[in-house]
Protein backbone atom coordinates (compact mmCIF):
# COMPACT_ATOMS: atom_id res chain seq x y z
CA UNK A 1 0.00 0.00 0.00
CA UNK A 2 1.14 3.48 -1.45
CA UNK A 3 1.32 6.62 1.41
CA UNK A 4 1.92 9.33 -0.44
CA UNK A 5 2.47 12.08 2.09
CA UNK A 6 2.55 15.29 -0.07
CA UNK A 7 -1.47 14.24 -0.54
CA UNK A 8 -2.06 14.43 3.24
CA UNK A 9 -3.35 17.48 5.07
CA UNK A 10 -0.80 19.28 6.65
CA UNK A 11 -1.00 19.64 10.79
CA UNK A 12 0.76 22.08 13.10
CA UNK A 13 0.93 21.62 16.62
CA UNK A 14 2.17 24.56 18.73
CA UNK A 15 4.33 23.12 21.88
CA UNK A 16 3.04 19.61 21.25
CA UNK A 17 3.33 17.48 24.10
CA UNK A 18 4.63 20.90 26.47
CA UNK A 19 7.86 21.19 23.89
CA UNK A 20 9.25 24.67 22.20
CA UNK A 21 7.67 25.58 18.88
CA UNK A 22 5.77 23.67 16.53
CA UNK A 23 5.12 19.91 14.90
CA UNK A 24 4.67 19.78 11.30
CA UNK A 25 3.43 16.49 10.50
CA UNK A 26 1.75 14.98 7.73
CA UNK A 27 -0.27 11.70 9.20
CA UNK A 28 -1.74 8.41 7.93
CA UNK A 29 -3.58 6.94 10.15
CA UNK A 30 -5.31 3.54 10.52
CA UNK A 31 -6.88 0.77 13.16
CA UNK A 32 -3.50 -0.36 13.28
CA UNK A 33 -0.96 2.28 12.96
CA UNK A 34 0.01 5.91 12.63
CA UNK A 35 2.38 6.74 10.68
CA UNK A 36 3.55 10.35 10.29
CA UNK A 37 5.99 12.52 8.13
CA UNK A 38 7.11 15.18 10.46
CA UNK A 39 9.33 18.43 10.78
CA UNK A 40 11.30 20.45 13.79
CA UNK A 41 12.42 23.80 12.92
CA UNK A 42 15.65 24.55 14.99
CA UNK A 43 15.12 25.54 18.31
CA UNK A 44 11.81 23.46 18.08
CA UNK A 45 11.05 19.97 20.13
CA UNK A 46 8.58 17.60 21.20
CA UNK A 47 8.26 17.73 25.14
CA UNK A 48 8.76 14.74 27.14
CA UNK A 49 6.13 11.89 27.51
CA UNK A 50 6.00 8.35 28.37
CA UNK A 51 4.58 5.66 26.07
CA UNK A 52 2.64 3.57 28.67
CA UNK A 53 0.09 1.85 26.19
CA UNK A 54 2.42 1.57 23.05
CA UNK A 55 5.67 2.58 21.47
CA UNK A 56 7.31 4.52 18.79
CA UNK A 57 10.30 4.26 16.22
CA UNK A 58 11.37 7.35 14.57
CA UNK A 59 13.75 7.33 11.27
CA UNK A 60 15.94 10.31 10.62
CA UNK A 61 16.07 11.70 7.37
CA UNK A 62 17.25 15.29 7.75
CA UNK A 63 18.72 17.28 10.30
CA UNK A 64 20.36 16.17 13.74
CA UNK A 65 17.69 15.10 16.53
CA UNK A 66 18.83 15.30 20.19
CA UNK A 67 16.51 12.73 22.12
CA UNK A 68 15.99 12.77 25.73
CA UNK A 69 15.15 8.80 26.29
CA UNK A 70 14.45 7.62 30.06
CA UNK A 71 17.40 8.96 31.95
CA UNK A 72 19.76 9.79 28.52
CA UNK A 73 20.85 11.25 25.66
CA UNK A 74 20.92 10.50 22.63
CA UNK A 75 22.09 12.33 18.89
CA UNK A 76 20.79 10.84 15.73
CA UNK A 77 21.50 11.67 12.26
CA UNK A 78 19.81 10.94 8.70
CA UNK A 79 19.69 6.67 7.98
CA UNK A 80 19.37 6.11 12.13
CA UNK A 81 16.46 5.20 14.50
CA UNK A 82 15.01 5.60 17.71
CA UNK A 83 12.74 3.05 19.25
CA UNK A 84 10.63 3.74 22.41
CA UNK A 85 9.11 0.78 23.40
CA UNK A 86 6.35 0.25 25.59
CA UNK A 87 6.48 1.65 28.92
CA UNK A 88 9.54 3.99 28.49
CA UNK A 89 9.78 7.99 27.98
CA UNK A 90 11.29 10.55 25.55
CA UNK A 91 11.39 13.39 23.65
CA UNK A 92 12.84 14.98 20.75
CA UNK A 93 14.03 18.30 20.35
CA UNK A 94 16.51 20.10 17.64
CA UNK A 95 19.26 21.93 18.60
CA UNK A 96 20.85 22.37 15.70
CA UNK A 97 20.29 24.96 12.74
CA UNK A 98 18.76 22.90 10.10
CA UNK A 99 15.44 21.71 9.93
CA UNK A 100 14.71 18.06 11.52
CA UNK A 101 12.96 15.65 9.36
CA UNK A 102 11.80 12.12 10.25
CA UNK A 103 9.07 9.50 10.11
CA UNK A 104 7.32 8.59 13.23
CA UNK A 105 5.39 4.86 13.23
CA UNK A 106 3.37 4.88 16.75
CA UNK A 107 1.22 1.38 17.08
CA UNK A 108 -2.50 1.52 17.46
CA UNK A 109 -3.29 0.59 20.92
CA UNK A 110 -6.13 -2.26 21.06
CA UNK A 111 -7.81 -3.41 24.26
Amino acid sequence: MKINFNELPLNVAANFKGGEGEYVSRRFVDENNKIMLGTLEPGSSIGYHSHDTDSEIMYFLEGEATVLYDDGEETLLPGQAHYCPKGHSHSLINRSDKTLVFVAVVPVHHD
